[in-house]
């Protein structure tokens, strides 16, 4: 097999331009490649819904097999759903082929090994874009084979539905936004069980069925822009809570009542407390972008907070050494200990609903003080043409004044009544910004336009 340049290989995953970075054959060398991995005889596949996602999908199923694995075709599948399927089945890997909310001619690839592990990026990832690069694959003693595991999403549904006590999750109206993603099959799954459990929800939903055109924009809610639609449904439609997802499904979004956008690093904060509150003295694991009110949230509940750099494979490995029952990020992604430490876009919104249930309060009830107390910015993006020496006019100006610098990722610099968070993209000239306060809406407002001038100066 002759070696071919493939650029699609990122720092956690594979994602590329469809004709360009990723294509059939990349699918295929992929596949064989981790067939090749030691001790592999079956791997977990999985597809979103992407007009791609079928060739690239059957393409690399037949790398695997011809590398002597056995496939588990989930056939189309968001990414937990690979992750639940990788650890329950106890595979020796999974990859579910999915561009999540990139741009329409993108595709990629999600990997993990043996109970949905992340590969390591600097030894297993690299080893295994090194492998498909080359072409040198071992011979297979003898071909593997294709075994539909569609039945698999009922053991995932009830494994998700396990997360609460169904009897007392609603009465609740519940508005779902699948973006046209493949949210939409595993959530009819998760909301027949959760009915058939005793749970009471009205169910509103829109766009949810799986459309590779995305009549309604790339699901990512986290773009102001694409917000609207789910919030005028929740208002239209008079529900207590909205819920959308990206593509993939494994983040998910909340909207209030009246249709506020709730930013996840408050979300972050709620599901720290429901977990403390049931297991006290728990760890929780939180990135550091955004901390006043997780940090809070922990100490005030009785828990123990431990930072992890951004990223999921980051989190993941911190939240397995230190044993953390939940961890979360700001970006919306939320992991549990018992969903084999993987991040899923359903379980926090179930969780959020029996929180809303028990305590007979609505979302703004439970997030909106957290929001005065602790005030941010959203996360701003400056595309600069020397980010070193914009950030380095920052700290010549405020390092000074600061009481802590914290360089885990990126730099955190506090003072007494606020903080901010500057970290450089890993691909492109882009300086992302986090501030926040305690309980000061106009001093976050001020230092992001002080902080701003200097990035743009």
């Amino acid at each position: 097999m002759t070696a071919r340049a493939i650029t699609c290989f990122k720092a956690y995953d594979i994602r590329g331009r469809l004709g360009e970075d990723l294509d059939e054959d990349v699918a295929w060398r992929v596949g064989r490649a981790f067939a090749a991995r030691p001790g592999t005889v079956q791997v977990v596949v999985g597809r979103d819904g992407r007009e791609s996602s079928p060739r690239l999908a059957a393409a690399l199923m037949r790398g695997l097999t011809e590398g002597g694995a056995e496939v588990l075709d989930l056939g189309v599948a968001g990414t937990e759903e690979m992750y639940f399927a990788t650890a329950h089945a106890g595979a020796d890997g999974g990859i579910t082929v999915t561009a999540s909310h990139n741009p329409i001619d993108y595709n990629g690839m999600k990997l993990v090994g043996r109970g949905a592990a992340p590969l390591d990026p600097a030894t297993e990832l690299a080893d295994l874009a090194a492998l498909a690069r080359s072409g040198d694959f071992p011979a297979a003693s003898a071909p593997g084979r294709v075994l539909d595991a569609a039945h698999l999403r009922a053991h995932y549904a009830a494994r998700v539905c396990d997360f609460v006590e169904a009897e007392a999750v609603g009465p609740l109206k519940l508005l779902v936004n699948a973006g046209n993603g493949v949210a939409g099959p595993a959530f009819d799954a998760i909301a027949a069980e959760l009915s058939r459990r005793g749970a009471r929800l009205e169910i509103v939903r829109i766009n949810h069925v799986p459309d590779a055109s995305f009549p309604n924009r790339i699901p990512n809610p986290l773009l102001p822009e694409n917000q609207p639609l789910t919030a005028d449904a929740v208002r239209a439609h008079g529900a207590d809570m909205g819920v959308a997802w990206d593509g993939d499904f494994d983040r998910c979004f909340l909207f209030d009542a009246d249709g506020r956008f709730i930013p996840g690093e408050y979300v972050v904060g709620l599901l720290a407390a429901a977990f403390l509150e049931r297991h006290p003295g728990e760890r929780i694991v939180h990135d550091p972008r955004v901390v006043l009110n997780t940090r809070d949230v922990i100490a005030r509940a009785g828990g123990r907070a431990v930072q992890s750099r951004t990223g999921h494979a980051f989190v993941k490995q911190v939240m397995r050494e230190s044993g953390a029952i939940y961890g979360g990020e700001m970006s919306a992604h939320h992991y549990f200990r018992d969903f084999a430490f993987a991040d899923s876009g359903m379980i926090p919104w179930l969780l959020v609903a029996e929180l809303m249930s028990r305590r007979h309060a609505s979302l703004s009830d439970l997030i909106g003080a957290r929001m005065a107390a602790f005030p941010s910015s959203g996360e701003i993006n400056f595309r600069l043409t020397d980010p070193d020496a914009a950030i380095a006019r920052v700290l010549a100006a405020l390092e000074g004044e600061a009481i802590v610098r914290d360089d885990t990722d990126g730099i955190s610099l506090e003072y007494p009544d606020w903080r901010f968070n500057l970290r450089r993209s890993n691909t492109e000239p882009v300086v992302r910004l986090n501030v926040e306060s305690r309980g000061d809406a106009g001093l976050v407002a001020a230092q992001v336009a002080r902080i701003s001038e200097l990035l743009t100066a």
